[in-house]
């Protein structure tokens, strides 16, 4: 049995950090995700999914998600069901994540000015609470930023000798 899921959507508020009892740290925010197709009016919608991390990427997520940063999550979906004061019995489906990649930083958003708050690192991706997948939260991209684009060739031929290419 399978269960994964990968969303990339924007936040729609800044991520909310709680402990528990015990205290282990959970955030709890909620993704925007542009649906496929637009609505008869030529109107683009969304889905809004409730994501939950824990533990150390609960911190890392309160620390440097904000509202509006477009982010991608790697989770499984979860259902949990609890009896509210009416005593009528509520279901939530939510996403628990695993795994949390930002993918754009603060100062991109923000015209390459980092305002409202300081300047903030540049955190890395974030991956946790996957009970051992041996993900070191490394996303394997290059974080040197020149913002070169490597296939851009004016629509010239590239000249590739059979020597390059590997089978």
């Amino acid at each position: 049995m399978l269960n994964r899921v990968i969303l990339i959507g924007r936040l729609t508020r800044d991520p909310e950090l709680r402990y528990t009892p015990a205290g282990v740290a959970v955030t709890q925010f909620t993704l925007a995700v542009d649906r496929p197709f637009t609505s008869q009016g030529g109107e683009r919608e969304a889905d809004f999914i409730p994501v939950v991390t824990w533990r150390q990427l609960a911190e890392t997520c309160a620390n440097y998600l904000r509202k509006g940063r477009l982010t991608a999550v790697e989770g499984r979906i979860q259902v949990r069901n609890y009896e509210n004061n009416e005593g009528k019995r509520v279901y939530v489906t939510e996403v628990i994540a695993d795994n949390v990649r930002f993918l754009e930083s603060s100062q991109s958003r923000e015209g390459g000015n980092a305002s409202g708050g300081g300047d903030m690192p540049e955190p890395p991706s974030s991956g946790g609470g996957g009970g051992g997948r041996g993900n070191s939260g490394n996303s394997g991209f290059s974080r040197n930023n020149n913002n070169q684009d490597p296939f851009s060739g004016d629509g010239k031929p590239i000249d590739i000798s059979d020597d390059d290419l590997p089978f």
